[in-house]
């Protein structure tokens, strides 16, 4: 298995340990991880310009055609905006006309495979259960998981084409190979907060309070998540206060690649433990949960 890698923005800066840890378990996985000198994917000014947020998206679909590749990404915003720039090319020759013009200046081709996977849907269809439950070295068994998946990627969901936007179980899927238990929580698919940061803190922090209070009343030890925003969202120290009111749930937020890391017996400098703000020391996996 060969992908292009694409981390896009937020991850080489605000969130590394997702980069360090996918690069630690792709390799462990014999996932071989091809790095591109690829551009934003589009999605910070989508609502601007749709051309310029295709054209982003497009171009970095010819580079990795260039290199005979499709890409792979771990963060659902940049796969969500890649596959939403892939549907407009397709159904929309006046803007795909458009952007074929702008990839000529630099000598590119309108790419004809438009291919982007992200990374949960490589564990469980290219890696697949099995082996990464063969793989599974140090098994998380009696570890109760919450699994979040996001906003991005399940929708629109005839766009993404990621999994059932209502009814998701990929994540479970994954989790579940991993020896670890999958509860099912009232506010899984719900959004995590995170868009409304910055521009309304109280309503952001409200919804992020109630999805952690919701996986917590579901019994989950951790919270898994697979998208960049949702865990610089959910990996927040407890010390803010919404509405003057203590946190109850105290569940801390882990990166699934942090949790697959830490079931192939990956040590935790590999996988960026140790920039989480909610330490691993402080949550039941690093205890003996087995």
């Amino acid at each position: 298995m060969r992908y292009a890698y694409f981390p896009g923005c937020k991850i080489p800066h605000h969130l590394p340990q997702y980069g360090t840890s996918v690069r630690a378990v792709c390799r462990a996985l014999d996932v071989e991880l091809v790095d591109l000198e690829f551009n934003c994917c589009g999605y910070p000014v989508r609502n601007e310009s749709e051309l310029a947020s295709v054209f982003s998206a497009a171009r970095n679909f010819a580079l990795a055609e260039r290199a005979g590749l499709g890409i792979m990404t771990p963060c659902k915003c940049c796969f969500g905006n890649l596959r939403y720039a892939a549907s407009r090319l397709h159904e929309n020759p006046v803007l795909a006309g458009e952007v074929e013009r702008l990839l000529a200046r630099e000598g590119l081709a309108l790419p004809s495979r438009m291919e982007v996977r992200h990374l949960l849907t490589v564990l469980d269809r290219d890696v697949g259960a099995a082996s990464l439950a063969e793989r599974a070295v140090s098994p998380l068994y009696g570890l109760k998981v919450a699994c979040h998946y996001g906003c991005h990627a399940l929708r629109p969901g005839k766009v993404t084409g990621f999994d059932d936007p209502l009814a998701p179980t990929v994540f479970e899927r994954v989790v579940a190979a991993l020896g670890a238990e999958t509860v099912d929580w009232a506010l899984r698919l719900e959004c995590c907060g995170h868009p409304l940061r910055g521009r309304d803190e109280v309503i952001s922090e409200s919804l992020m309070r109630r999805k952690l209070e919701s996986a917590d009343d579901a019994g989950a030890h951790v919270l898994a998540t697979a998208c960049t925003y949702c865990q610089l969202q959910f990996d927040v120290e407890r010390d803010r206060q919404p509405f003057n009111s203590p946190w109850r749930a105290m569940v801390p937020a882990v990166l699934v690649s942090q949790l697959v890391g830490k079931a192939l017996g990956l040590d935790e400098e590999q996988l960026g433990l140790c920039r989480n703000r909610i330490r691993w020391s402080k949550s039941v996996l690093s205890k003996d949960v087995s």
